[in-house]
């Protein structure tokens, strides 16, 4: 498995064919969701050479499908997955993981392994962070763009229903990210 040459890969299609209107879901987020995996992983105690380069491949391609559909972007991203890392060496099995833990990442989020688990949390990482309403701007952004939401009114009402229906799955994320994400909720409701 050529890790290395499979992120070089994807840094190259993403950067020639991702959409510039993604502001939300750009290249900045997928640098943001692997950081956060890292970090997750590494306080989760996951330890194995293989579950950590599977992770960061999974972290790495979790929106890459976004390159040819908004809507069921993971079935997207998978498709490429399973296109582009035979030729890095990656195992049928390997790519089977990576997969599920893409498709573990479709909301309502239902991650059944430990690696799923911390991809979700570090996918949704910024609902319990001091930078949670600048970046859920440029998803209010990506969205309207798209006319999938038609004013913030009706933004807000969908941030507050999403936060009330999100759970964090590992116990790292459930410390750090837990309470961040109820204040935010919070002052939502308090703006009502």
């Amino acid at each position: 498995m050529n890790l290395s040459a499979a992120e070089a890969f994807l840094w190259n299609l993403l950067e020639q064919e991702l959409p510039h209107n993604l502001y939300y879901h750009g290249i900045h987020h997928i640098r943001d969701v692997v950081a956060a995996a890292a970090r997750l992983a590494e306080a989760e105690g996951v330890t194995g050479q293989e579950d950590l380069k599977l992770l960061h491949t999974a972290a790495l391609y979790h929106d890459c499908g976004f390159i040819s559909t908004y809507q069921q972007h993971e079935e997207a991203g998978c498709r490429i997955v399973e296109a582009n890392l035979p030729e890095f060496g990656y195992e049928p099995y390997q790519i089977e993981v990576i997969c599920d833990m893409i498709r573990a990442t479709k909301v309502p989020q239902d991650p059944l392994t430990h690696l799923e688990k911390i991809l979700c949390d570090a996918d949704l990482d910024y609902l319990g962070r001091p930078d949670f309403e600048s970046i859920a701007d440029t998803l209010f952004r990506e969205l309207s763009e798209r006319h999938l939401v038609p004013d913030r009114d009706t933004w807000n009402d969908i941030q507050i229903r999403f936060l009330k229906a999100h759970r964090y799955w590992t116990d790292t994320a459930i410390a750090t990210r837990q309470p961040g994400k109820q204040q935010h909720l919070q002052e939502l409701l308090d703006a009502l």
